[in-house]
């Protein structure tokens, strides 16, 4: 499921991984913790189940989360970031001040998300 880059731009390689509308609310939602489906389902973007099931695929296929089994019957998974995905903690923490500062009614970030450090 990789493809290759459409060039050799830093940004654009970038956002070929994670340039959609959902990966990096995922991501957001990683490191603060969730990582079960249904608590990414419980986000208040609202994310459909099959744009969820196809970012968590394009996500592992990327090397930004591994998945482990934690049911059987139905068998479930658990998402964790991998480095390569936690090396996108200072990117999402930037984009939250850029957004505070210019975009009206953002949330501020919890301080425990701003003042993490990427493992």
């Amino acid at each position: 499921m990789t493809r290759e880059p459409r060039s050799g731009c830093p940004i654009a390689s970038t956002l070929d991984i994670v340039g959609d509308r959902w990966t990096l609310v995922i991501l957001r939602d990683l490191l603060n913790g969730k990582s079960r489906f249904s608590q990414f389902l419980s986000s208040p973007e609202r994310i459909t189940t099959n744009i969820l099931t196809d970012r968590l695929v394009a996500m592992e296929s990327a090397g930004l989360v591994t998945k482990s089994p934690y049911q059987a019957r139905p068998q479930r998974f658990e998402y964790k970031l991998t480095r390569r995905g936690e090396a996108l903690l200072p990117i999402l923490q930037e984009m939250c001040l850029w957004a505070n500062a210019h975009i009206p009614g953002t949330w501020t970030p919890p301080v425990s998300f701003m003042a993490r450090k990427p493992e």
